[in-house]
């Protein structure tokens, strides 16, 4: 029987060079559909476990399951299951200098379909796609070196997007945008969790949370889950946001009704 989630972690934790830690006991389901915000300081741990989820890291002690299957470095040296997964899933780097290496925008955006050995007219077919969807069309034969911030991080969505992804795994997707820059980008995001895709966001931008996602994580600096909640919960809980370093002692930040309980510390 196949699970109902696309993603389960059991007391996971994680080292980096086996000495400094960077995660501890995390425990998370996550199902298809689901709209996730990872919340916590720089350094608690949000990053790491975005890389875990994409397999980029894996877990030091603990287990994480995706689509069912164990997610392990073992699992990974199976051509078959590595391709599986990396159809399944795309990740949005913060710094998008990182994702795009080649001479082109169409050669970035054309990469990940052409990896799948998609015949060449799916491919074509995708990249206009996304070219289109980012409004980038006219970057096409652009060195992504020689674009603009803004620029980039289009082309870097652009990329995960031509793969057609089920899951989008995004780090800090906001950070370094411009007001403008972050109402598409935000507007972009929300079209795929329309669209019925999974996402997962890691971020300490909490002006975008209340409006977007489902669930939140958040962290405090000792890289422990502080708590697990709704959107609306969670960010009611100045206690809480103030103890895991997301706002300042006497920072207004929402103002939401009474009614609703302040989530609790786990």
């Amino acid at each position: 029987m196949a699970s109902e989630y696309v993603y389960e972690l059991e007391k996971v934790g994680f080292s980096y060079k086996g000495e400094i830690s960077a995660l501890e006991d995390v425990s998370l389901q996550i199902k298809a559909g689901e709209f996730w915000a990872i919340l916590g300081a720089n350094g608690s741990g949000k990053s790491t476990l975005l890389k875990l989820l994409d397999g980029l890291y894996f877990p030091t002690h603990g287990n994480i399951r995706a689509f069912g299957q164990e997610l392990s470095e073992r699992q990974f040296r199976n051509e078959t299951y590595n391709f599986a997964f990396r159809r399944r899933v795309g990740f949005v780097f913060q710094d998008p200098d990182i994702q795009l290496f080649s001479a082109s925008v169409l050669d970035d955006v054309a990469f990940a379909p052409l990896q799948l050995g998609l015949p060449l007219a799916e491919v074509e077919a995708r990249v206009d796609g996304a070219l289109k969807a980012l409004q980038i069309e006219k970057l096409r034969d652009r060195p992504p070196h020689r674009l603009s911030g803004g620029e980039k991080k289009r082309v870097a969505l652009a990329s995960v997007l031509s793969l057609q992804p089920e899951i989008w795994l995004m780090d800090e997707p906001t950070a370094g945008l411009d007001p403008r820059s972050q109402t598409w980008l935000v507007e972009f995001i929300e079209e795929q969790h329309r669209a019925g895709k999974t996402i997962v966001i890691a971020t300490h931008d909490l002006t975008i949370i209340q409006y977007l996602v489902t669930h939140v994580l958040v962290f405090d600096e000792d890289h422990h889950i502080a708590a697990l909640g709704d959107p609306f919960t969670i960010l009611k809980n100045h206690t809480l946001l103030h103890a895991c370093n997301l706002i300042h002692e006497h920072q207004p930040i929402f103002s939401f009704s009474s009614q609703t309980p302040d989530s609790s510390l786990v």
